[in-house]
């Protein structure tokens, strides 16, 4: 999965974006947004067993993170998708700090829903979009991206262009990087798993024992288990 750090060819830019996935992933880590548990696993509705839960939403509370990802979310767009006419955030993780960024930016905003209302004219997309129209997506987390794609796909039945996707928060997952390049979308995240697993150690929110399986997990989520022997 294409990360903003690899879009610079200034390696001082390369640094400074390195910087920032680790900053980011010490203020989730501080607030709880991500917690881990990797000898108590999550359960996630998919049945997977995980060591991580995040919840990007708990960042809203905190003015200073809630502005800090706002600046940085609009800043990615400005360098990497100053085309893009419309902002639209997916439901419901990205909704409002989607709104924060297109304010921001003074441009329009628009959301995806995850399905139809179940009354009314039954939409998917809320708020006006014309076609045609440079859409940018943004999300707050990235697991396997297919709820995220579900509203690229939206938008492209609407007529509208999706430029790229920006997100906080990506585990890395090999099968979203395929699932993202099928669908030919460009994907910027500003912290990511790799970064957050620095940041634990370095914090000692974990120990370089609980490293191996964290790392494992990432590889094959959906075959995971707490204490499986690593080969």
């Amino acid at each position: 999965m294409q990360q903003a750090v690899y879009l610079h060819n200034n390696p001082l830019k390369a640094i400074k974006m390195k910087q920032l996935e680790r900053i980011l992933a010490e203020k989730l880590l501080k607030i709880s947004a991500i917690k881990l548990q990797p000898e108590i696993p999550f359960v996630w509705a998919s049945g997977w067993n995980s060591p991580i839960y995040t919840d990007n939403r708990k960042t809203l509370s905190y003015p200073e993170i809630r502005n800090f990802i706002k600046v940085e979310l609009t800043r990615l767009i400005m360098e990497n998708f100053s085309d893009a006419a419309v902002v639209a955030g997916v439901a419901t993780g990205a909704i409002a700090q989607g709104a924060l960024v297109a304010d921001t930016m003074g441009v329009p905003y628009i959301y995806v829903r995850s399905s139809p209302k179940d009354h009314g004219l039954e939409n998917l997309i809320e708020g006006n979009l014309k076609s045609g129209q440079k859409v940018v997506v943004i999300e707050d987390l990235i697991s396997t991206g297919g709820s995220s794609l579900k509203a690229v796909e939206a938008i492209r039945k609407a007529g509208a262009e999706v430029v790229g996707m920006v997100a906080i928060f990506t585990y890395e997952f090999p099968v979203a990087a395929e699932h993202f390049k099928k669908a030919g979308v460009k994907l910027l995240t500003l912290s990511n798993y790799s970064a957050m697993l620095e940041a634990a150690v370095a914090t000692n929110y974990i120990k370089d024992s609980d490293l191996a399986t964290l790392k494992e997990w990432r590889k094959s989520p959906s075959t995971w288990a707490p204490n499986k022997p690593i080969e």
